[in-house]
């Protein structure tokens, strides 16, 4: 008999990823697995229980949980990817920028991003939600604005480590222009933890997008939504515990799965630097 023996990070990378394209696949094909339109109201079925017609029965106004959760899946990921795309677009320049320049640039910006971090980063982004007013859209840019803070300053850190080493030195000597240093010598080389990085994040934007849709800033009624249906279901907490139950579970898996996922992608990392 043959067993295999992987490493905790590669056992830990391919738990969490196996989850994680669990749910980019349901997100995918979301019209495909609703077994109906999550929008679509059955008041004669209302708080209905589980059912050959309704898997995880029905809402308060008789919607199939089950294919509310599903729509759930695509509207969650979408969300925390475009979040994570723009933070990423905003701090990856802010601190190549600030750790290949240094001197006066580096400081003028490690103060803004210093007094930004004197916030923390849940309130800020209530702050600036509650200026642009409740809705997805005013929400992602919220965050966006309020999360890039954290991301260059550890970009910072990687920068002014590899900026110093041989062959940084070597292509200034060759002749290569500053752009060139930054994108293909130092960009490259902090890529991997990047993107270790990123993983490891995603599960957090979901979890804090989830907690500001429940507060009622986020997506809106009748969004199929997993923070929405967290809201919605509060009324209903001692007749249909179910209905915050199954919304709850879902968060945390994809969460976990994510976040196993970055630790086992960390966990690689270290191993290939040893």
């Amino acid at each position: 008999m043959i067993t295999l023996h992987l490493p905790k990070g590669s056992r830990a990378a391919l738990a969490g990823g196996s989850i994680v394209l669990i749910f980019i696949v349901i997100g995918i094909f979301a019209p495909y697995l609703a077994p109906s339109d999550p929008l679509q109201i059955h008041m004669d079925h209302r708080l209905s229980l589980p059912s050959w017609e309704y898997p995880l029965g029905t809402d308060h106004l008789g919607r199939c949980v089950l294919s509310r959760l599903i729509y759930g899946t695509r509207t969650s990921l979408y969300c925390a990817l475009i979040v994570l795309g723009v933070v990423f677009a905003i701090s990856i320049p802010v601190g190549l920028i600030a750790g290949y320049a240094g001197g006066k640039v580096d400081q003028l910006i490690m103060r803004i991003i210093d007094v930004l971090l004197a916030f923390p980063s849940l309130i800020l982004a209530l702050a600036v939600t509650g200026m642009l007013g409740p809705g997805p859209v005013n929400l992602l840019i919220a965050f966006a604005a309020v999360w890039w803070t954290g991301y260059a300053r550890i970009i910072r850190g990687m920068v002014l480590q590899i900026k110093e080493r041989d062959f940084i030195m070597a292509a200034k000597a060759a002749g290569s222009s500053h752009l060139q240093i930054m994108v293909r010598h130092i960009l490259t080389n902090v890529a991997r933890p990047i993107l270790v990085l990123a993983s490891m994040e995603v599960g957090t934007i979901i979890l804090s997008l989830a907690g500001m849709s429940f507060l009622g800033l986020g997506a809106q009624p009748p969004a199929p939504e997993w923070g929405v249906m967290l809201n919605d279901s509060r009324t209903y907490i001692q007749t249909a515990p179910r209905l915050m139950l199954f919304p709850g579970l879902v968060i945390l898996l994809v969460v976990v799965g994510f976040n196993l996922l970055g630790e086992g992608l960390r966990r690689a990392d270290g191993r290939m630097h040893e």
